[in-house]
């Protein structure tokens, strides 16, 4: 009798330690899992205020430049676009004078936070322009905005568009290289366009 009762609680001790290592495994186990669902998402929040804080960056530069461009009175800098990514700033637009788009680079060069210029300022024919001369360009600006607006190809939202003189220039990002041509040829089609100077930036 007094065997069978030790094999008994022999055994009762032997499945009771099992079941609680069992138990701390599952526990570590659950404890791992969690550890690293949490470093998981601790990882994926630090990448998404990383991303977050180079927007505000960004956004923050691009609005330094147009605050530096719109102080400086020999500027005009209503005529200037300007886009910020990861710190290097594009100019785009027109100027009156090759003087006026140097300015506006070195202006830009002096802003905190800004690492390079892309410069693609381009000087305005220095002829005055006439009242009918503008409206033409405001309707031929207006055409093509349409014309890419109705086209299932090009991203319209991201392309703008900006007419001197019959002079067309688009700029933005677009995703191909196929929907850069094809802004730049539906600009070509419009009637009054005497050319086109595709500035737009391609970024799959």
């Amino acid at each position: 009798m007094n065997n069978t009762k030790i094999v008994k609680t022999l055994m009762a001790v032997m499945v009771g330690s099992a079941l609680l290592s069992g138990s701390a495994l599952a526990e570590q186990t659950m404890t791992q899992k969690a550890t690293a669902t949490a470093d998981s998402a601790g990882s994926k929040i630090d990448s998404s205020m990383k991303k977050v804080d180079g927007y505000m960056g960004d956004s923050s530069v691009t609005a330094k430049v147009k605050a530096a461009l719109v102080d400086d009175e020999a500027i005009k800098s209503t005529d200037i676009s300007v886009k910020t990514h990861s710190g290097v700033v594009t100019l785009s637009g027109f100027v009156t004078s090759q003087d006026q788009a140097e300015k506006a680079v070195e202006l830009t060069k002096k802003v905190e936070g800004v690492k390079s210029v892309s410069d693609k300022l381009h000087v305005k024919d220095g002829k005055a322009q006439s009242v009918s001369g503008y409206a033409g360009d405001a309707a031929t600006t207006s055409e093509i905005k349409a014309k890419l607006l109705a086209d299932d190809i090009v991203p319209s939202r991201n392309v703008k568009v900006e007419t001197n003189d019959g002079v067309v220039q688009l700029s933005g990002v677009v995703k191909t290289q196929a929907q850069s041509e094809r802004a730049e040829g539906i600009a070509k089609a419009i009637d009054g366009v005497k050319s086109v100077k595709n500035d737009l930036t391609v970024k799959p």
